[in-house]
């Protein structure tokens, strides 16, 4: 029986060679939102990955639009350049399709890098005014007016339009993790009393006008999803039973997939184990025509298989198990008896090439 893995996937217009998607991973290694030499780096070893797919990691479309100052950025002419440099070279050093992750940072922006504390950026540090679906308790975060959702939703548009003209195939709106949109849509954030609060359909309303716009100011060729956080894992917060709602809206208003990842509102118990927000993803792809990508700690080949085989997911992502061992698929494909696409430097290592040297993990 051929592997499910490793098998096409047609994504709105675009053709995967296989269901295996990296995940957009922020690396904090960006200058004032330009791509650096360590994004060379890491998108050039992940080109040549073997995946089907290669999502880069979230990208502010507004400077103050970044989680910090070491983010990327996709919202002036320098960022564009600097991302179409790496780019221009990715496209050399393997076969997979890139996308990109665009975001809005929201209350969650303004912050120090992870390994120098994540805290919020003093004055000092040319911190920015951070905004939100409502004012925070804190005072950190104010509430968007309909000027601050205006001139968001044209920079969400813009960086699009930056994306299509840097020959990007795939982009994916940020919905979740707690950033802005998933600030909108969970009860636990979204405070507000106008069109855009209270009840789900005021809640999901800014979202969708997002994704609307950037739908109508891209061409059809150019794909368009959303990762989502299905649930809040909290009392009173987002529930799978909504977001399944919204995901049929965004089917509707066509949008080509969905990323189902979950929570980033604000700190919640969940029981990390394998695969655990495979189940959110099953749930969603039961109501919904479009493709659907799971997440979270897929860790083997065999997992991923399962996963595909008992129509959880279209496809699966995996972040974390392709910083650890950025040639996951050529394992992967070994295991499962999948053909992964080589840089032309590397088909020695093809088990066509060198079978007898090469070893299932599973053995």
């Amino acid at each position: 029986m051929s592997s499910q893995l490793f098998s096409s996937l047609t994504l709105g217009r675009q053709a995967l060679s296989n269901r295996i998607v990296v995940s957009p991973m922020c690396q904090y290694s960006a200058h004032d939102g330009c791509a650096s030499q360590w994004q060379l780096k890491h998108l050039a070893t992940l080109a040549g990955s073997g995946a089907g797919l290669v999502l880069i990691e979230a990208t502010g479309v507004l400077r103050s639009g970044r989680i910090t100052h070491g983010c990327m950025g996709l919202y002036s002419d320098e960022n564009e350049l600097a991302l179409g440099q790496v780019l221009a070279f990715c496209r050399q050093a393997g076969a997979a399709r890139f996308g990109i992750q665009l975001n809005y940072s929201g209350r969650k922006g303004s912050s120090q890098v992870p390994w120098l504390g994540g805290q919020p950026l003093s004055a000092a540090e040319d911190a920015w005014q951070t905004l939100s679906s409502s004012d925070t308790p804190d005072g950190r975060s104010r509430a968007c007016t309909h000027e601050d959702l205006a001139r968001i939703k044209q920079a969400f548009v813009a960086a699009a339009q930056r994306a299509v003209r840097l020959g990007i195939d795939v982009i994916e709106l940020h919905g979740a993790h707690g950033y802005l949109l998933h600030q909108f849509l969970s009860p636990l954030s979204n405070r507000r009393t106008d069109e855009y609060g209270g009840a789900l359909d005021n809640r999901m309303r800014y979202p969708l006008e997002v994704f609307e716009a950037v739908r109508k100011a891209i061409p059809p060729s150019v794909t368009l999803g959303l990762r989502l956080s299905a649930t809040d894992w909290l009392p009173d917060g987002l529930t799978l039973e909504e977001s399944t709602v919204f995901v049929q809206a965004l089917e509707s208003l066509g949008c080509d997939f969905v990323d189902i990842s979950s929570g980033g509102i604000a700190p919640a118990k969940i029981a990390l184990e394998p695969g655990y927000q495979v189940p959110l993803a099953s749930h969603i792809k039961a109501a919904v025509s479009i493709p659907v990508i799971a997440v979270g700690l897929i860790l083997t080949a065999e997992q991923a298989e399962d996963i595909l085989a008992r129509g959880q997911a279209d496809a699966v992502a995996l972040g974390r198990a392709f910083l650890h061992n950025p040639h996951w698929a050529y394992q992967a494909a070994l295991d499962l008896g999948g053909v992964a696409h080589y840089p032309v430097q590397y088909e020695r290592v093809s088990p066509a090439k060198w079978a007898g040297g090469l070893v299932p993990a599973s053995r």
